[in-house]
């Protein structure tokens, strides 16, 4: 089992940065593959971001390339989540989500899940 706890949401301006954590649980981090999704209001749940558990590989968004940056460190069982350039439309709970079995941006690929932390960015 592991428990994933996400912080570092707020309130920022457009054209502001936020930088999320994701703390694992949990001795076998490195064998996870990690992404970040977001569910905006009205919205269905939608793939940000993912890394291969080496670090090695990263996909992302249409949306987000070249603004958000996902990394981790698998010696303190963290994934980030570096958000520049933030745009209105951006405004989300965003979550944390872990599985060993593939590469896949698709939510339901994903085992375990934090309980979201809350970004809105203001224009």
């Amino acid at each position: 089992q592991v428990q994933l706890v996400e912080s570092g949401g707020g309130l920022v301006q457009a054209g502001g940065s936020l930088r999320l954590s994701c703390a694992a649980s949990g001795r076998t981090f490195s064998t996870y593959t990690m992404g970040w999704f977001r569910r905006a209001p009205g919205k269905e749940r939608e793939f940000v971001a993912i890394i291969a558990g080496s670090g090695a590989r990263t996909t992302y968004a249409d949306s987000v390339k070249g603004r958000f940056t996902i990394s981790r460190d698998n010696a303190k069982n963290t994934v980030y989540l570096q958000m520049n350039n933030l745009k209105p439309e951006d405004t989300a709970i965003y979550y944390c989500a872990g599985h060993r079995s593939s590469y896949s941006s698709r939510p339901d690929s994903y085992d375990y899940w934090g309980q979201g932390t809350q970004v809105t960015v203001s224009s």
